[in-house]
């Protein structure tokens, strides 16, 4: 009698590697990641976007007097004229000690609840929980970050005004402790309650934000998570951001700008009074122009972060 023919053996069809922050949308349990790599990657981006921050007028544009610019260009350019391509980079320093600061706590604590928030079959948080976890993040983020984000603004503010009326701090440090020793420790909270609203704003309209854009287009379109969806989603991000937080960033920086006190309800009838309500929107353009590319590039860095460790700690998995 013949033998019975053995069935050909099918072979196994590869399949890629898929990440863990994919795994998560898809219903596994995200990776806990390290609590700085939000302030690594966002100190990372305001390397890289800092004249943007400057140049295109953000502070000088809200804060602008006398015969100063009134457009982006023309400011980018006075900038230049003034102090040379290095007056781009100044303050550079106190940027950098405010991401380390400020968004080291707002995406350490917010990623942590976001993991904590995930429920045991790896569905994500709902929209609304991810802004709440975001907003509560965001305002523990400005408080932390305050007295670096004044010293920021006065860095960036310092070179149009008269040479008179100029701080000159030399570096983060040396401004930080002029200011202790000039005004007291009470000037390194200067204009902290509506900085922590502008963060927790900024925060909920960013970070949320970006997982769901991230999220619905992985789920909703042929897109996979690789660097289209990273800068598609952080670009939506910082449009969203923008948005929201132009009307307390005008707020922020004319607060800790001022020399004297001023409350904020006196400073909004000033503002009100001189520029009606044009001044909510006032310098959406920069600050769009600012927020979009240091968004895009905190993300990508971020998810940079994250692959690095994926791979490291060898936590790819397959499907």
């Amino acid at each position: 009698m013949e033998a019975a023919k053995q069935p050909a053996a099918v072979p196994r069809r590869a399949v890629a590697p898929q990440s863990a922050e994919k795994d998560s949308i898809g219903g596994k349990k995200p990776i806990h990641y390290p609590f700085w790599f939000g302030g690594s990657a966002s100190s990372m981006a305001a390397s890289v976007t800092h004249p943007l921050d400057l140049g295109k007028l953000k502070v000088r544009l809200q804060t602008r007097s006398g015969n100063m610019p009134k457009t982006m260009s023309g400011t980018f350019v006075h900038v230049v004229k003034m102090d040379g391509f290095r007056g781009l980079y100044s303050g550079l320093s106190a940027s950098l000690l405010r991401q380390l600061t400020y968004s080291t706590a707002r995406f350490g604590i917010y990623e942590e609840l976001k993991q904590r928030s995930t429920g045991a079959d790896g569905k994500p948080p709902s929209f609304a929980a991810l802004v709440a976890m975001a907003t509560v993040s965001g305002v523990v983020g400005g408080i932390a970050g305050n007295a670096a984000d004044v010293l920021n603004v006065r860095m960036q503010h310092d070179a149009s005004l008269p040479a008179a009326d100029r701080r000159n701090y030399r570096h983060a440090v040396d401004g930080l402790a002029r200011m202790a020793r000039e005004e007291g420790l009470v000037s390194w909270f200067r204009g902290v309650w509506p900085n922590s609203m502008r963060a927790a704003a900024m925060t909920a309209s960013q970070l949320a934000s970006y997982d769901v854009f991230k999220r619905w287009l992985i789920q909703l379109t042929p897109m996979t998570d690789n660097l289209a969806t990273h800068f598609t989603a952080s670009f939506l991000a910082g449009a969203a951001a923008a948005t929201v937080t132009s009307p307390i960033d005008v707020i922020k920086t004319r607060v800790m700008s001022a020399k004297g006190k001023s409350s904020i309800p006196k400073l909004l009838g000033e503002i009100y009074a001189a520029e009606g309500l044009r001044w909510v929107f006032k310098g959406w353009v920069p600050s769009f122009l600012r927020l979009g590319p240091h968004t895009i590039c905190t993300f990508v860095f971020l998810e940079t972060h994250r692959n690095i460790y994926r791979k490291v700690q060898g936590l790819e998995t397959s499907v």
